[in-house]
């Protein structure tokens, strides 16, 4: 058992080191041991990759892309930045806390903190620098307020673990949106604090300046949208799948024909984008599902949640070594990947110590997301540098105190499991 773990291991990672893609590494490590051990025939792993993306569940991902995309291209993300402006303009930070609301609402429609950043950080950061902030600073704070991307439903990331674990995908939505918006408070005051200190007074110029019920009246779709979306799953009236293809559908509607910003000549562009995200999100999944299967039928996970329960059986001790672990694996595997892996390793760690499968979701969850702001990988802040025009390192200062805030956030969802659960207990009801 132990032999076949470091086998796995150790090919994996020197697949990695060698610049072998990680979907490509996962499939190869798996067949290493399939090969040596031979109790497992090679054509598992075409039936398991095979298997494991024919599932309607699963076809909630692709829709969400590219309702992404068409959204983002269509002049929707621009509307509810020009609302926000109009509501809090006059404050003090207003763009920060406007990068931050916009966020929070887009990630409500694209479930992706790379979308998230890149088209509200394109539209904002500009303004923001206009406006005296520092682009290290707008950088950070874009990154950051990317991180609601995953968290706020509906999510990639909560459609995967729900996945994976075999808990209610509903029900990780619902219970995703209490630390969405404790992540979004925090990122508020945050960016208040900084814009009192460095004297940031945001003046609107008379061109930005739109009467409230204008903007909004313009907004008016872009706003209904998650009223659409997560209505329509939380009234149990669509399936997360069938809210997808509804957003599909909606975004379409509103951006070739009420906004007119999307023109025909521009969708073949838009199913492009997302057929390549959607195509490598799907390679990731079918070698990871091999991956995850041949570590059960080696009986890996148990070995390994024997070999802890064996160093402690504190709930609140394996959380932290767990947390610890996944702020690791964070720095240096994309979310989506990191769940597909590690999940059918740690799950029967935690179950036995009767920890909720859906709140150790949200952990796991809110822990990876993390893994968005931190170097070598942290694709939030990589973007965001990028459309600042700054090095990456030079986030550091700003974004420093907006992680440890995070963590602090992290260790309060960890061990007050209320926060995630006591929505989705409500509604049950």
């Amino acid at each position: 058992m132990g032999s076949t773990l470091l086998i796995i291991t150790v090919v994996f990672v020197l697949c990695l080191l060698i610049n072998v893609p990680i979907a490509i590494s996962l499939a190869i490590a798996a067949l290493t041991v399939v090969l040596i051990e031979g109790t497992i025939p090679v054509s598992f792993l075409i039936q398991a990759t095979f298997t494991s993306n024919d599932s309607f569940a699963l076809l909630a991902v692709p829709f969400f892309i590219l309702a992404g995309e068409l959204m983002s291209t269509g002049g929707i993300s621009k509307r509810l930045i020009d609302f926000f402006r109009s509501l809090v303009g006059s404050w003090t930070g207003s763009l920060g806390l406007i990068t931050i609301l916009a966020s929070l609402i887009f990630a409500a429609i694209s479930g992706s903190g790379a979308a998230t950043v890149a088209s509200i950080g394109g539209i904002m950061i500009p303004h923001m620098l206009k406006g005296g902030y520092k682009a290290p600073y707008a950088a950070a704070l874009t990154a950051s307020a990317g991180a609601l991307g995953p968290i706020i439903p509906p999510s990639l990331v909560f459609i995967f673990y729900g996945i994976m674990a075999g808990v209610s995908i509903s029900d990780m939505f619902i219970a995703g949106i209490v630390p969405g918006l404790l992540i979004a408070i925090t990122l508020i005051i945050i960016n208040y604090i900084v814009c009192k200190k460095e004297g940031i007074v945001d003046v609107q110029s008379s061109e930005d300046k739109k009467s409230l019920w204008k903007a909004l009246n313009e907004a008016k779709f872009a706003l209904l949208t998650p009223v659409i979306i997560l209505g329509g799953i939380y009234g149990g009236i669509v399936t997360p799948t069938e809210a997808a293809v509804l957003a599909v559908v909606y975004s379409l509607i509103v951006s070739l024909f009420i906004y007119k910003e999307l023109k025909f000549s521009d969708l073949m562009d838009v199913f492009l984008r997302t057929t390549i995200t959607s195509g490598t999100v799907m390679i990731f999944v079918g070698t990871a599902t091999f991956f995850g299967r041949v570590l059960t039928l080696e009986q890996i996970p148990q070995f390994v949640a024997n070999s802890i329960s064996e160093l402690t059986t504190s709930p609140i001790i394996v959380l932290l070594l767990i947390n610890l672990f996944l702020l690791v694996v964070g720095m240096f595997i994309e979310t989506v990947a990191a769940i597909l892996i590690f999940i059918p390793i740690l799950l029967p760690i935690v179950i036995p110590l009767g920890i909720d499968p859906l709140h150790f979701g949200m952990v796991v969850c809110f822990n990876l997301t993390i893994g968005l702001l931190t170097p070598p990988l942290g694709l939030n802040l990589f973007i965001g540098a990028k459309v600042a025009n700054v090095k990456f390192e030079s986030t550091f200062k700003y974004l420093t105190p907006m992680l440890i805030a995070l963590l602090i956030l992290l260790g309060i969802i960890t061990y007050v499991p209320e926060i995630t659960l006591f929505l989705p207990e409500l509604l049950a009801k």
